[in-house]
């Protein structure tokens, strides 16, 4: 089983030393290159499962193919986040197409809402937004009265790798793949104007957007992924 869970959220306009705008590049790119490196390795565990860690924030943006890196539209740092959030589940669906023959899966998922240094970045605007303050938002936190327990949406840090780890080992996807789980299960598909909720947007699960963010991730870090012979170059 591979889990890509490396992540940053909401930075200012950084870029790798590729230019690459910093979001897309560790949350997407750095998770496609690393599974294309350790694919004759997925392909021999005969049963692989590959998990892409995305978030709601999916929903805050889809991919904008004709300028990814923020190069001529106006930087937004929640955008580039969505952005790469989309990337993550978009890479499930075709890399579990492209997958399947050698019997490698895989799923993306929403952790839940979780206090920890993935935050590191949020301004105390931020933080407002979601009710959320720096005297209650230190990593590993729950704030007051707003666990799932009652009847909140902020997880334990237990809590939210709960779906991570369901993800790639449960039985309960056998044969399965390519889809969108949450709190540990396979998420609804939201209508495709709905505002933030509990599912996938249409979007993020298109068949034809996977294959072109896939052909665009080949062409941005020059790494592909020669299928049947489980060699990766």
């Amino acid at each position: 089983m591979l889990i890509n869970n490396a992540g940053i959220m909401a930075t200012p306009l950084t870029r790798d030393s590729r230019g690459y705008e910093s979001q897309f590049s560790a949350n997407h790119l750095g998770h496609f290159q690393l599974t294309a490196r350790l694919w004759p390795a997925l392909v021999n565990a005969h049963g692989a499962r590959v998990v892409s860690v995305s978030s709601r924030g999916h929903q805050r943006a889809g991919i904008d193919f004709d300028d990814p890196q923020f190069q001529h539209r106006t930087y937004d740092k929640w955008q580039a986040y969505g952005q790469s959030k989309t990337a993550n589940v978009l890479f499930a669906v075709e890399l579990d197409r492209r997958g399947e023959a050698n019997d490698i899966r895989a799923f993306a998922l929403h952790p839940g809402a979780i206090l920890t240094e993935l935050g590191r970045y949020m301004t105390d605007d931020d933080l407002r937004g979601f009710g959320l303050s720096r005297e209650n938002s230190s990593p590993g936190s729950v704030p007051a009265g707003r666990s799932v327990a009652e009847g909140g949406d902020f997880k334990t840090i237990e809590q939210g790798a709960a779906t991570s780890v369901w993800c790639a080992t449960s039985p309960r996807l056998a044969g399965m793949g390519g889809v969108y789980c949450l709190d540990v299960d396979v998420a609804e598909v939201l209508a495709s104007d709905s505002a933030i909720g509990a599912g996938v947007q249409p979007r993020a699960i298109d068949p034809k957007n996977a294959e072109r963010l896939w052909t665009l991730s080949e062409e941005l870090t020059g790494v592909t992924v020669q299928l049947l012979s489980g060699i990766s170059h």
